[in-house]
């Protein structure tokens, strides 16, 4: 038996993340009155509290800290299943690919090339994501394939392939003390300053925040930072920087990768068509 209906999860998930009634009322187009009473029937229903209610704030419990987690992937599965399903019935529908600006390692056209002689080949639609919301883009359905990066974009609940591997780089400006470095090793950065990336969370960088490449390049060159990347998001390398391999650092891999319980002929099309595209590592 469904125990909560779609609008009251998004009814729990506006006052969770708002963490205020009023706020939360005001984003919903409702009356709070009426907010504050279809979360005290989520809590009778379910049996347990979600909120911590005092005269000056609301915070989540426990359960509500559950609640907010998983009830949002609910959401977002409720509402890719519902884009799925219009665009099944589409025949005309575009395929929507999302990587991060530069992010392909030169791959794409090939991969796009090879997808091209695929009999029931779409047209497809390159969307740009920020530095870390591609997946957010295959899990809420607003992309049906992505090229990722692994380890540093989390894979869970995706299918994927690797298409290439790749060893990581840090970058320094030329007059850096390991500028002139054939390798370097982890130990060799520590001290160093490294960037904090936004929307990544709990990285270890203690710079400046960047959003992009172009952001830590900038960075690097007026001497606020170092930075350490995959090899193919730094070439060509800027004429006033070096980069030198990181031999003990794990490698980075991109991947293509979809939403596991996607089974659609048209993902399946672009999946095969890259795969086939080059030899997978």
């Amino acid at each position: 038996m469904v125990e909560l209906e779609t609008r009251e999860l998004e009814y729990f998930i506006a006052v969770a993340d708002e963490l205020h009634f009023g706020r939360a009322a005001d984003r919903l187009s409702i009356a709070q009155p009426a907010l504050s009473k279809a979360i005290r029937r989520i809590e009778s229903r379910l049996g347990v509290p979600l909120f911590i209610r005092s005269s000056r704030r609301v915070e989540l419990t426990p359960a509500g800290t559950a609640l907010q987690e998983h009830g949002r992937h609910a959401l977002n599965a409720v509402g890719a299943a519902v884009r799925n399903a219009r665009r099944a019935g589409d025949p005309q529908a575009h395929l929507r690919l999302v990587l991060k600006p530069g992010g392909d390692a030169g791959l794409l056209s090939g991969i796009l090339a090879e997808y091209a002689h695929q009999p029931d080949a779409r047209r497809v639609d390159i969307l740009f994501s920020g530095p870390a919301d591609r997946t957010d883009f295959l899990r809420d359905g607003r992309a049906d394939v992505g090229l990722l990066y692994a380890p540093f974009d989390d894979l869970d609940g995706l299918a994927h392939e690797t298409l290439h591997a790749e060893d990581r780089v840090v970058i320094v400006p030329a007059a850096h003390r390991l500028a002139g470095h054939a390798s370097a090793r982890m130990p060799d950065l520590e001290g160093e300053t490294l960037p904090r990336w936004k929307g990544v969370p709990g990285g270890d960088g203690t710079g400046p925040e960047v959003a992009d490449v172009v952001q830590l390049i900038h960075m690097i060159r007026v001497g606020r930072m170092i930075g350490m990347l995959p090899r193919s998001l730094v070439e060509p390398v800027p004429a006033d920087l070096v980069c030198v391999p990181v031999t003990d650092a794990p490698p980075s891999r991109l991947v293509l990768a979809w939403n596991e319980q996607d089974r659609r002929p048209l993902v399946a099309s672009f999946v095969a068509a890259a795969r086939s595209s080059q030899q997978v590592e």
